[in-house]
């Protein structure tokens, strides 16, 4: 359970670390069974629909870039996501009606682990309200080297930044960040990092020797219905379910309007939208 003292950090800041919540024991389980599942894939040979790989790496290359919804496929991370423990602390972010949202592995490997540009998660999946939180466990020690987590504290509460170009969407933010306002956040293994599904966070690419695995689940409260949004909705909502309370008989509503993710093309992953997006891809063509 999360004390008062940090709960009232992640509403106030946008986030909250807490050092330590998975034990030594627990990160080994989780690393053993990431390992299981990665070994004997490549580049030129991997299910598409599990996982992402490294894509500056020759074909045989064994690099994995991500591990997709490791909490619906493989029976030690979808134990963890039911967990007392865990959803004690998102029942009190969130309040007592949960719904488990999506989960994913961000690899980074050591000095080729992919950079993650400035976003807001809730950009990519409109709700009626904002009670969404995003859940990093950290599996590595992780340093500003190999890529920890960036936030931008207290921008939760406002507007949600533009992250569009002519009318298309483009998975990062589009307009001047002030990156003098960033916050690193360094931690251990087993350190969890709650964030509000509003804050502003990145990471750089990893340029040291040591790898930085996270575990990234989402929550949300179940009065938060997703806005749809076409087929991204679908994809999003594929793995959701109520894993705490009951079911909302009515959808709760916070902003007056929100923006719309607007999609040019079809896109594989965040990874995929970023660097189509900086290579130009995702904007309206010339005529």
């Amino acid at each position: 359970m999360l004390t008062t003292a940090q709960v009232e950090h992640y509403h106030t800041e946008g986030y909250v670390a807490v050092p330590g919540f998975l034990s030594a024991e627990e990160v080994a389980a989780f690393l053993r069974e990431m390992d299981a599942v990665s070994v004997g894939n490549t580049l030129a040979n991997h299910d598409v629909t599990r996982m992402e790989m490294e894509p500056n790496q020759p074909p045989d290359g064994t690099q994995v870039r991500r591990l997709y919804e490791p909490c619906s496929h493989y029976e030690v991370f979808r134990e963890f996501s039911a967990s007392e423990r865990l959803l004690d602390a998102v029942e009190a972010l969130l309040g007592p009606d949960l719904v488990f949202h999506y989960s994913k592995i961000n690899m980074k490997p050591a000095g080729v682990g992919s950079p993650v540009e400035w976003h807001q998660d809730l950009s990519y999946y409109p709700l009626t309200h904002r009670g969404s939180v995003s859940i990093l466990f950290y599996l590595d020690d992780a340093s500003v080297e190999n890529g920890c987590l960036q936030v931008i504290p207290r921008r939760h509460q406002a507007d949600l930044l533009s992250h569009s170009t002519d009318g298309f969407f483009q998975g990062r933010v589009t307009e001047v960040v002030d990156q003098s306002l960033a916050v690193p956040i360094p931690g251990e293994a087993g350190t969890v990092i709650f964030m509000h599904a509003m804050t502003p966070h990145a990471s750089i690419a990893n340029v040291s020797d040591k790898p930085r695995r996270t575990l990234i689940l989402s929550y949300r409260a179940a009065d938060a219905f997703p806005i749809y949004t076409g087929e991204m909705t679908y994809k999003t909502e594929a793995n959701a379910r109520l894993v705490r309370g009951r079911f909302a008989h009515t959808a709760r509503f916070e902003d007056r309007t929100f923006p719309i993710p607007l999609y040019k093309d079809a896109i594989s992953s965040l990874y995929d939208l970023q660097e189509r997006s900086r290579q130009g891809e995702m904007v309206a063509e010339s005529v």
